[in-house]
């Protein structure tokens, strides 16, 4: 039984020591979109009902939180709105909302909270945060590579770099479900469940396409064409006799070599797939795609040509991609980039009539650019304002009592090595500014 104090179920209490490492890559990867052109686009957290619901298919459907009406209308169980499911179909809206007034292409980033009524698990949320670049109005296989650099860059600057992005065409998988004599109407179940190979067993994946209809026999062989150590040298072979599959294995590589050429350290970062792995979210993707993978996906993304408009806006090609942040953060150090804990500094108030110069010292330390707090319990007892300042995690203490007031000076305190130097009380602030910076270089 959930205690009383916990969040609801599938949602999360961020304390400053996480939420600073979420806001710092949030900062990183929106540093990064900007660099390539792409804009930012908040949209609101929650949409009229209608606009989402039959945009996703019926299973994802069951999973769009609704808001049912409120005040006088209450009583009629009604839903008229919604909470956003991801940030795809509020760009579709935007699109249509705002067509003459967008550039063309239209490129933007957007990252906020999206929510799913789905049964929480072990990583998996209610509400968790989704973070896509989505470039719209150019059918150029550029817009494709650019995608794909911004996504690379987006993760070597937020300091993953054992990874791989793994590229492939619509195309190919059309002509492997022709060549394995799958169903055309069995074949978006298909391509979901062998989407899975990286997370589960061979056989729990022929399990589920067997329970999709698929037959026994045919699962098994494209589950082992698919996990064969020359499974790419298979999947081409087996492709030979498709022609859909031929023409996409021929559209494959020219968007891999794009790709690469994000990366002059490591160039075998970028691979064709081959069709060894599905990739796609959903069926509504056509052209290239792509995942990054690191110890499994953290991404996802390719062309979506007229999705926009079965969406409800413009019937104009669209390529994106979306990081799987929440899985990131996770692969992130702790103490991933910039200064810990709440303080750079703590000011001591040794007595009553020492506070106001105490909180003069904290507002010169801020105006440097440094975070600086007063000790706001009774004043005295300088022990224990030391003990205050180590649990801030501040690096200097500033002592002030009526000795410095005296001299003109205040005591800094370096609680890392515990030296102290008396610093005229005009040069504390610049002081402490090059100190820090010193620290951080």
């Amino acid at each position: 039984m959930p205690n009383q104090f916990d969040p609801p179920s599938g949602t999360r209490d961020f304390l400053a020591a996480e939420l600073t490492k979420r806001e710092r890559a949030f900062g990183v990867l929106r540093s990064v979109f900007a660099s390539y052109g792409f804009e930012p686009l908040q949209t609101p957290a929650f949409e009229r009902v209608d606009v989402l619901l039959g945009k996703y298919g019926d299973e994802a459907d069951k999973l769009v939180f609704k808001i049912l009406r409120r005040g006088e209308h209450e009583a009629s169980g009604e839903a008229d709105l919604a909470l956003r499911y991801d940030m795809t179909v509020p760009l579709a809206r935007v699109a249509a909302a705002y067509g003459s007034q967008l550039p063309t292409p239209y490129k933007r980033y957007a990252m906020g909270s999206v929510w799913r009524a789905d049964r929480p698990g072990r990583g998996r949320f209610r509400e968790f945060t989704q973070c896509d670049i989505d470039t719209l109005g150019s059918t150029s296989p550029l817009a494709d590579a650019e995608i794909l650099c911004a996504h690379h860059d987006a993760m070597t600057a937020l300091g993953l770099t054992d990874f791989r992005i793994l590229v492939n065409s619509r195309q190919v998988l059309s002509g492997l479900l022709e060549v394995f004599a799958v169903p055309p109407e069995l074949g978006p179940g298909v391509l979901t469940a062998l989407d899975k190979l990286d997370k589960m067993s061979p056989a729990d994946v022929i399990s589920e396409l067997t329970s999709r209809g698929l037959d026994e026999q045919a699962a098994g062989e494209l589950v082992a064409a698919m996990t064969a150590e020359d499974a790419s040298e298979r999947i081409r072979t087996a492709l030979k006799p498709s022609e859909t599959g031929m023409a996409g294995l021929e559209e494959l590589e020219p968007a891999a070599r794009a790709g690469r050429r994000a990366d002059s350290g490591r160039p075998d970062r970028v691979h064709a797939a081959d069709g060894a792995r599905p990739q796609l979210p959903t069926p509504a993707r056509s052209g290239s795609s792509w995942r990054p993978a690191y110890r499994g996906s953290i991404g996802a993304g390719g062309r979506y040509d007229h999705l926009i408009a079965q969406l409800g806006g413009p019937d104009v090609p669209a390529t994106g991609s979306s990081l799987g942040i929440e899985r990131i953060l996770t692969l992130l150090p702790d103490d991933a980039g910039g200064r810990q804990g709440t303080l750079d500094l703590a000011v001591t108030v040794l007595a009553d009539d020492l506070a106001g110069p105490s909180f003069a010292l904290a507002a010169r330390a801020r105006a440097a650019g440094l975070r600086a707090s007063v000790y706001l319990g009774a004043s005295g007892k300088l022990g224990k304002q030391l003990r205050w300042a180590a649990d801030q995690g501040a690096r200097w203490c500033l002592i002030y009592g009526n000795a410095e007031r005296e001299a003109g000076t205040v005591t800094v305190r370096d609680l890392l090595s515990a030296e102290q130097e008396a610093v005229p009380e005009a040069e504390v602030a610049d002081y402490l500014a090059c100190r820090a910076g010193s620290a951080d270089g």
